[in-house]
């Protein structure tokens, strides 16, 4: 596919993240399919999963003042 913007230049085709996106090589512009920028939006609002489990352990987890 021919880039929009270039005309003569093709778009090149890159996985992120399991988002195919298409972009110009020459002038940068990314071109998305239908979804792929709800794909983006819904995964970049949402913690990943390490961070989540992470928070989700530190609220456990209480003082114990005993001394062993």
């Amino acid at each position: 596919m021919k880039c929009p913007a270039c005309n003569d230049v093709n778009l090149v085709m890159s996985d992120r993240q399991g988002v195919e996106i298409d972009y110009c090589p020459e002038c940068r512009g990314v071109w998305l399919d239908r979804g792929e920028l709800d794909k983006i939006i819904d995964r970049s609002s949402a913690p990943p999963t390490q961070q989540r489990y992470e928070k989700e352990e530190s609220k456990q987890h209480t003082h114990d003042s005993r001394d062993y």
